[in-house]
């Protein structure tokens, strides 16, 4: 009978390849086949063998190129057929990565795994950006939303409880809906010049930071037409963004929308 060897859910972080674990670099050298997503940048795609198999599992806003059940289905398969597999999601798998509901579904099918966490898009993005998500005398909590969940009226999240000046609040995948979150913050009462960023493609290369105000955020983000993998940070500590953006002023990054603040 062919062994099972255990599906690694690893997290490859938000890009720089040099955040990836130790753990992590190590399994990539030695799994059999990579099922990776979208989120997983290119020179980490770069560090995977030429001899080990590449499966693309991408998935994005409204557009999947493989339904979650079929990856899923996938991991199980590979498993079973002996097998190493990694199943490499950009960020940390337990964080808006639905590592959780792969775990799962192995579980339930008696396939091993094991959890290699990686760091997540709000903090890497947000200290590339020069944003602490925290800071005693700014924000004594942070939170973590996403903003891609749709109701029947929008987005179906607590907009009272999530105004809160002394929180940060960190929305994943909001790029799109940037105006509504902005808007219904407001209406639940946060102000207007609570100072905001999107950090696009954080911790690479092409980097790109708009600093702003809630009020102004979607405005800015269409102004400087920015797409793909957004982050939003929403909070007194991103107004810090202009003094401790360390990145950009190595020259690793060219960070936009520096005026929405002044």
């Amino acid at each position: 009978m062919t062994s099972i060897s255990p599906v690694y859910l690893v997290g490859a972080g938000p890009g720089d390849p040099d955040l990836l674990t130790v753990k992590a670099r190590r399994l990539i050298e030695a799994v059999d086949v990579v099922v990776y997503d979208k989120l997983v940048s290119p020179a980490i795609l770069d560090l995977i063998p030429a001899g080990t198999t590449r499966i693309f599992a991408g998935k994005q806003a409204k557009n999947h190129y493989m339904p979650q059940d079929e990856i899923n289905e996938l991991l199980v398969d590979l498993a079973q057929g002996g097998r190493r597999v990694m199943r490499l999601k950009g960020g940390d798998p337990f964080v808006f990565g639905r590592g959780g509901e792969e775990a799962l579904y192995l579980a339930e099918r008696g396939v091993p795994f094991e959890i290699v966490p990686g760091i997540t898009s709000s903090a890497g993005c947000a200290a590339y950006a020069g944003i602490p998500l925290t800071h005693r005398d700014l924000a004594h909590s942070v939170r973590f939303v996403t903003g891609h969940t749709q109701g029947p009226d929008g987005l179906d999240l607590n907009w009272q409880s999530l105004a809160d000046p002394e929180t940060t609040l960190v929305i994943y995948m909001g790029l799109s809906n940037a105006r509504q979150i902005s808007a219904k913050l407001m209406e639940a009462g946060l102000a207007a010049e609570t100072p905001a960023a999107a950090i696009n493609q954080g911790t690479r290369p092409e980097q790109k930071v708009v600093n702003s105000t809630l009020a102004a955020l979607a405005d800015d983000i269409q102004a400087h037409e920015i797409s793909g993998a957004t982050l939003l940070v929403i909070g007194k500590v991103a107004g810090l963004a202009g003094q401790l953006d360390w990145f950009a002023a190595a020259g690793a990054a060219d960070p936009i929308g520096k005026t929405s603040n002044s």
